[in-house]
């Protein structure tokens, strides 16, 4: 009786370190799983914001691409990037800008719509927060229009807003804007000119074979005003609410701005400078 006990509780004492082993064994591959399945995450998640990241920095880019283009018919600009998850589209139609100016007792409007190109990144794969908005070209913005000649023909801002009819994308926006200049001549003719730069981007050849966007100034028309004596622009959204591609999306500092017509000169000129723009994706 004591042999059989005692041969029992041997076997039970050689049995446990296999089990302690395997048990061991399971637990070090489960920890080794989930590190891997984290590490996987946390890879692909720097992969997203740096596709983010470039992003800013180019759209920054075809923001000022526009300007080089668009006021020499034929020229184009080609901005060439490298995405995992994002894609850069053209939403038509989506700013109106409505110019409004007094000549000679006379009342001229000017109406032009324009596209936007925007980098779309999947919010699956990254993400800041809805409602996110960030300014990140010019660096300052007080007014509707962009004034001096350094200034942008174009804003560029990050957005995060859902839900979109588009999908669920964090945004980086390149919107076409309105640049005014002012200058003087002060001679026998004492004339003051105010200048007005708008480009209006429309859809061109997309053929999608590389991760690359072409710029081409299709055309420029010139119109002239004297006797200039009030000039108010303004900016309205056709796809409004519906799309939300609305006021609140672009965030401007203003929908309305009337631009200061100056005392003290015998004739105020008013020049609008309006070219059209194609945007090609894909273009070798």
């Amino acid at each position: 009786m004591f042999g059989k006990f005692h041969k029992k509780w041997l076997d039970k004492r050689g049995i446990s370190p296999v089990v302690s082993s395997v048990i061991m064994t399971g637990a070090i591959v489960a920890i080794l799983s989930v590190a891997l399945v984290f590490a996987n995450n946390l890879l692909w998640s720097r992969v997203a914001e740096g596709d983010f990241d470039s992003s800013e920095q180019m759209m920054q880019t075809v923001g000022l691409e526009i300007d080089d283009v668009a006021w020499t018919v034929g020229r184009t600009g080609t901005i060439r990037y490298a995405s995992q998850y994002g894609d850069v589209v053209l939403v038509s139609s989506v700013l109106t800008y409505n110019v409004s100016v007094v000549a000679d007792g006379d009342t001229y409007e000017f109406s032009n719509t324009t596209g936007v190109i925007i980098f779309n990144l999947p919010t699956s794969h990254y993400s800041i927060k809805d409602g996110y908005w960030a300014r990140i070209f010019p660096d300052s913005d007080e007014n509707l229009t962009l004034t001096g000649t350094s200034a942008p023909v174009a804003r560029v801002f990050a957005v995060e807003r859902t839900p979109m009819p588009g999908g669920k994308y964090m945004r980086v926006v390149v919107a076409p804007s309105v640049r005014v200049l002012f200058s003087s001549i002060n001679s026998s003719t004492n004339t003051y000119y105010i200048r007005m730069y708008i480009p209006v981007l429309n859809e061109g050849e997309s053929p999608r074979l590389y991760q690359s966007l072409t710029l081409t100034g299709e055309s420029v028309n010139a119109y002239t005003l004297n006797n200039v004596t009030s000039i108010d622009v303004s900016v309205d959204f056709p796809r409004g609410v519906s799309d939300s591609f609305d006021s609140a999306f672009f965030n401007f500092p203003a929908v309305n701005q009337s631009i200061t017509i100056p005392s003290g000169y015998d004739n105020v000129v008013f020049e609008l400078y309006l070219s059209e723009v194609s945007v090609g994706f894909g273009l070798s």
